[in-house]
C-alpha cells in the first residue's frame, strides 16, 4: 500500500496532522493500535498554564516566547514562537471544521471546571462546558447540581463546596428514568457513556428536559455532568432549548463523553478528507535505508507493507506505549530512535505523587526539523509530533494538548513545504 504520508498514532497529534495534510489534497493512512487520551479528556485544550519554574501564565503566546529563553529543549521552543503563534490560531478551527466548536483565546486563559469543581487555567473548551474567565468567580449566583441516580462518577458535594467558596448558593436534584433501570442493573454499567446512549432517543431527551425544567426553578442556572451527545451532535442544544434556562455541562471522571466526542469527529474528519484509518493494528517491523524509512510492516497485514514518501511517529509517551521503560533506559520501541533520559533511574521520579516527575519530559530525540534521530543522525523522513517529543512536562505545564497540536502542525507544514 502506498501513501504520501503514514502516521503511527491515532491520537491527538497524529488525528491534527493526518487532517491538515488531508486538506492539503495529500494521501494519508494512520495506525492506530487502540484508543488515545483523547478519549479521557475533560473537554478542554491546555496550551501554556504555567513555565517549567512553576510561574503561572496567563497569557500563553507571552509564555512561548519566554520559554525559548529558559526552556530551549521544550517543543515550543524548538518550533519557535511566531510559529507557535500561527499554529495556535490555525488550531481551534481545524477543531471547528472536525465538528468540534471550541471557545479559548491564545493570548489568555480562561478557567474550566474541573470534575470535582476546581479550576484550572486552559486555552480551549468544548462550547457547553462551564468555564469562568475569573479564577474567583462564577457566572452565576445560585445553581442547581443535578445529578443521574445511581450515577457515581460525578460528585455534587465536591463540586457545591467548591462552589460555595466563590459566593455560590448550590442545590441538589436526581434524575431518573425507566430506561435507566436496564443499565443500573449492573452497576458497572452506569457509566457516562451508556447513560448518554439512553439520551440519544427523543422521548428520554424530552423527559429530562421536563425534569430539568422543574428542578431549575428559582435558580441562575442547572449544572448536568456530561450525560447527553455521545451519538447525536444535537443533544445538548436541543436540550438547552427545550428547558429554556442556561444549563452547563461539566465532565465527568473517564471515560468522558467530550473525549470520546472528540475522538469520533476527528476520525470522521480524517475519513471524510479521503484518509484511510487503520484502527486496531500494531507496526512490528521498519525498513530504514540510507537515513530514510521505506516501509512499515504492521501485525494485521503481514508482509504487506504501508509505503510512504514521509512517516509521523506520534505515538505517544508511556500511557499509551509510544515511549517503553526498562530497568536502565527509555526506549522508542517502533523504529529504536533515539531517546533522551537520565542515565540514573533513581532520578527518574519521586515518592511524591503530584511532583514533577522528570521522566514525564523524557522523548524522542529530534533535530531543528522534529524529524527523528537515531544513532546520532537524523532519519530525513520521519518525523514525531505530540507526547512523544522530549522537553516538557504536559501536566506541570498544563501544555499537553498544545504542544500535540502545534508539533502536529508544524511537521504536516515541513511536509507539505519540503521542508
Amino acid at each position: 500500500m502506498k501513501f504520501d504520508t503514514v502516521i503511527i498514532g491515532g491520537g491527538l497529534a497524529g488525528m491534527v496532522c493526518g487532517i491538515r495534510l488531508a486538506e492539503q489534497g495529500r494521501r494519508c493512512a494512520i495506525v492506530s493500535q487502540g484508543q488515545s487520551a483523547i478519549h479521557f479528556s475533560s473537554g478542554s485544550f491546555d496550551l501554556l498554564g504555567a513555565l517549567p519554574d512553576g510561574t503561572a501564565v496567563d497569557d500563553p503566546l507571552a509564555g512561548i516566547a519566554e520559554l525559548e529563553r529558559v526552556a530551549p529543549q521544550h517543543p515550543y521552543a524548538v518550533i519557535g514562537s511566531g510559529a507557535c503563534a500561527e499554529y495556535a490560531a490555525q488550531a481551534p478551527e481545524i477543531l471547528r471544521r472536525a465538528g468540534i466548536p471550541v471557545v479559548g483565546d491564545s493570548h489568555r486563559n480562561h478557567y474550566r471546571i474541573s470534575p470535582m469543581g476546581g479550576m484550572r487555567a486552559t486555552w480551549l473548551t468544548i462550547d457547553g462546558y462551564l468555564t469562568a474567565e475569573d479564577g474567583g468567580r462564577l457566572p452565576f449566583a445560585k445553581v442547581c447540581i443535578v445529578n443521574v441516580e445511581g450515577f457515581l462518577d460525578f460528585y455534587p458535594e465536591f463540586i457545591a463546596e467548591e462552589f460555595r467558596k466563590r459566593g455560590v448558593e448550590c442545590g441538589f436534584g436526581s434524575v431518573n428514568l425507566p430506561d435507566l433501570e436496564h443499565i443500573r442493573q449492573n452497576p458497572s454499567e452506569m457509566r457516562s457513556a451508556n447513560i448518554a446512549r439512553v439520551f440519544d432517543h427523543e422521548e428520554n431527551l424530552e423527559a429530562l428536559a421536563a425534569k430539568l425544567r422543574t428542578l431549575g426553578a428559582g435558580y441562575d442556572a442547572v449544572i448536568l455532568p456530561a450525560i447527553v451527545g455521545i451519538n447525536r451532535s444535537d443533544s445538548f442544544e436541543t436540550l438547552r432549548a427545550k428547558v429554556g434556562m442556561p444549563i452547563y455541562l461539566l465532565p465527568t471522571l473517564p471515560p468522558s463523553i467530550p473525549g470520546i466526542r472528540a475522538q469520533q469527529s476527528l476520525q470522521r474528519r480524517f475519513r471524510a478528507l479521503g484518509g484511510e484509518y487503520f484502527l486496531g493494528d500494531t507496526v512490528v517491523a521498519a525498513d530504514v535505508e540510507a537515513g530514510r524509512v521505506r516501509r512499515i510492516f504492521t501485525a494485521n497485514h503481514g508482509n504487506m507493507p504501508f509505503e510512504a514518501d514521509n512517516f509521523v511517529l506520534a505515538t505517544g509517551s508511556f500511557f499509551s506505549r509510544g515511549l517503553v521503560a526498562t530497568p536502565d533506559r527509555v526506549v522508542e520501541p517502533v523504529f529504536g530512535a533515539d531517546t533522551v533520559y537520565d542515565a540514573d533511574r533513581a532520578q527518574w521520579y519521586t515518592l511524591r505523587f503530584f511532583d514533577k516527575h522528570r521522566y514525564q519530559a523524557f522523548g524522542v530525540k529530534t533535530d531543528a526539523q522534529l524529524c527523528a534521530v537515531k544513532d546520532g543522525a537524523s532519519i530525513g523522513n520521519l518525523y514525531c509530533a505530540g507526547a512523544g517529543l522530549a522537553g516538557f512536562h504536559p501536566v506541570q505545564e498544563c501544555c499537553g494538548a498544545g504542544v500535540s497540536m502545534l508539533s502536529a502542525l508544524f511537521v504536516a507544514d515541513k511536509i507539505i513545504n519540503g521542508k
